[in-house]
């Protein structure tokens, strides 16, 4: 399954046709760390991470995990953990995943500068739930927890995700 991401912030996959939010700065091929952008590109749906205090195990064939209070993603890129899964505390930088807002309740993992990751290219790309006055991200893809719980249910194993670039005119 490849889930398509229009840089007006429409997304497609399969019959599933929705809106969804996108990065502060729009859209990029040039992502890097902080600059709020979504990058552009097609990368492989790695996982499936939710919080098991406000969500059932989502059905999905892709790897599921339970979030836990101490999970963290590293977002130092001179860190060698630098785009993984850590534990909080962690020595640097790292964004909590066990967040009070709920965007994190339900999300996966875009495989973006991760194999391996290079530093400074950017890290925590996510597919989230979208904050209920659907600000802009900080470069993830974010949908409502109906239209992310039927996304889920369509990805496996194979499944990418295409953010399409800006159309530029001459």
């Amino acid at each position: 399954m490849n889930v398509i991401v229009e840089p007006n912030g429409f997304l497609t996959s399969g019959d599933l046709s929705v809106s969804c939010v996108l990065g502060r700065g729009g859209v990029s091929d040039t992502k890097q760390e902080g600059d709020g952008t979504t990058p552009v590109g097609t990368f492989p749906l790695r996982e499936v991470f939710y919080r098991p205090d406000r969500l059932a195990r989502p059905d999905t064939l892709l790897p599921v995990r339970p979030l836990a209070p101490n999970d963290g993603w590293c977002d130092a890129p001179n860190d060698p953990a630098y785009n993984r899964r850590v534990k909080l505390p962690y020595p640097a930088s790292a964004e909590k995943m066990w967040r009070d807002d709920r965007l994190y309740d339900l999300l996966v993992v875009v495989g973006f500068n991760d194999s391996p990751p290079k530093p400074g290219l950017g890290s925590a790309i996510f597919v989230h739930l979208v904050h209920p006055d659907r600000q802009p991200t900080e470069g993830c893809v974010a949908m409502t927890p109906t239209e992310l719980l039927a996304l889920v249910r369509q990805l496996g194993p194979a499944s990418t995700i295409t953010i399409r670039p800006a159309s530029t005119t001459a």
